[in-house]
């Protein structure tokens, strides 16, 4: 067969599956009959409400030089880890806002990182293609930095995400430009098990986010520059359970919701989605329309402990509190005073739900912690 002739049947294969995507698209959207804000005013649900002092701004965690990449909780709540573009991650006393460890970093461009279940370490990576763990309980080194205690190298693009499996410190999910996931036995330093890649059925573009369920620990989902959230079972990683279209631009987001059976994306094109991880339909766009026609994209986002809110962060430096049942925005905190002076890059609240962290590229993190701002925020009045 000659190379036109196989050119021509590319082409026709291609217009055939562009075909069929439209189709199904169309078939998802007959599908669509109603939304969760649409069946929740049905039934006359009250809208989410907060006073002029509900949210106070508790602590500003300031030590980094460098825009704020991302940031994680311990499960007991009191501390916090962020990575930073100075090359740092700093360890972080919610409490008190003092630093209990900075860890200086073989490779400055840090993209994410995570705390283990445990508390007693934590795991970084970024553009140099690795991630590295770090025993916060090993002896320091001369200079006074804690070495590296264990590297996890096999991707072969930058380690845009990481998490621990919950209950277990040896087990960790990572994310990757090279379109794949990875589960690593941190004990061996090995893969366990990598999700996409070469097989046709994963991501076709760089994986930007993970989220573990909590509910369900073998299940996880990634999000894409591809457009789309795949669901995965960390038992069969030859294709992705699930795949969630709707988005028109990059997915650099994910996370469950609380009871496990949904999740929400946040993307560049400005909306956030909930989705069912069963039927893999859409069951709600968040979406606020700017006065200045940009769309600033969504960065990041976190559902309080009833699911009732949806957190998300915004590229210009809006983070705005979302009623999940009305899909309205009951609150920004980017206009309260003493609020991020840039653009939003991570967030996320505590396992207990008590406490919400932001981090920025204008250097800083700001906690609201329990007692000090409205404990309705957090945990998302189920009365409502």
């Amino acid at each position: 067969m000659s190379v036109t002739e196989l050119k021509k049947r590319q082409e026709a294969a291609t217009e055939t599956l562009n075909n069929l995507r439209e189709r199904l698209r169309q078939r998802r959207l007959q599908l669509l009959d109603t939304d969760v804000a649409t069946d929740a005013r049905g039934q006359g649900r009250a809208p989410v409400t907060f006073g002029p002092t509900d949210l106070v701004c508790c602590r500003t965690l300031q030590g980094h030089t460098g825009k704020v990449y991302s940031l994680d909780w311990t499960p007991e709540r009191n501390r916090i880890v962020s990575a930073s573009q100075d090359g740092r991650l700093i360890v972080w006393n919610a409490l008190t806002s003092q630093k209990t460890h900075a860890i200086k970093l073989p490779c400055a461009w840090v993209m994410t990182c995570a705390f283990a279940v445990s508390g007693q370490s934590v795991a970084c990576g970024g553009l140099e293609s690795v991630c590295s763990i770090f025993n916060l309980n090993s002896p320091t080194e001369k200079d006074g930095n804690i070495p590296v205690s264990r590297m996890l190298s096999g991707h072969k693009g930058y380690v845009s995400s990481c998490q621990y499996v919950p209950d277990e410190d040896t087990c960790l999910i990572t994310g990757s430009g090279d379109q794949t996931c990875v589960l690593w036995d941190i004990t061996t330093g090995l893969r366990t098990s990598v999700f996409g890649g070469e097989f046709q059925y994963g991501h076709s573009a760089d994986v930007l986010s993970i989220s573990i369920n909590g509910s369900n620990s073998r299940m996880f989902v990634s999000g894409s520059c591809d457009g789309t959230g795949r669901l995965w079972d960390t038992r069969v990683a030859s294709r992705a359970v699930r795949t969630f279209h709707g988005h028109e631009g990059d997915v650099n987001t994910v996370k469950f919701f609380p009871d496990g059976n949904r999740l929400g994306t946040g993307s560049d094109d400005g909306t956030c989605r909930l989705f069912d991880i069963r039927t893999g339909h859409q069951l709600q766009v968040y979406y606020q329309q700017n006065g200045d026609g940009e769309v600033p994209h969504v960065t990041s986002i976190a559902f309080s402990i009833s699911g009732r809110l949806l957190i998300a962060g915004y590229s210009n430096g809006d983070c705005y509190v979302w009623d999940t049942l009305l899909a309205e925005v009951v609150l920004n905190l980017g206009s309260l005073q003493n609020s991020h002076e840039g653009r939003i890059s991570c967030l996320g609240l505590s396992v207990d739900g008590s406490a919400l962290c932001t981090g920025s590229w204008d250097t800083n993190l700001k906690a609201l912690l329990k007692g000090l701002c409205s404990q309705a925020l957090l945990n998302g009045l189920d009365r409502a």
